[in-house]
């Protein structure tokens, strides 16, 4: 009789069965590797956030150079007929433009 109870305190770890430790270990996988907030989308996640905020920076930069240009361009005249000659091909009435490619 003391052999089976011996056995019964051997099979248990910190007062928790083999089988329960199962349990709790498949509850464990189950919400770090299966649900909506597991490892993996997580990481994809922060993956995402990364490129996005690099995408926010770029923009705001190209934002910020397009403010400059635009303020330049309300200030002088002549860069106003320079930025439209050269994207725009447009000319005085008294000018001939070649288109040199």
């Amino acid at each position: 009789m003391m052999e089976e109870g011996n056995k019964k305190s051997n099979s248990r770890i910190l007062g928790i069965t083999r089988y329960q430790w199962l349990i709790i270990l498949a509850l464990i996988a189950m919400l770090f590797f299966f649900s909506d907030n597991s490892i993996f989308k997580r990481i994809k996640y922060e993956k995402k956030i990364r490129d996005l905020k690099s995408q926010i920076e770029f923009y705001q930069s190209q934002a910020d150079s397009n403010r400059m240009k635009l303020k330049e361009l309300k200030s002088n005249k002549y860069d106003l007929e320079k930025f439209a000659r050269e994207n725009y091909f447009m000319k005085k009435d008294s000018e001939d433009v070649f288109v040199i490619e």
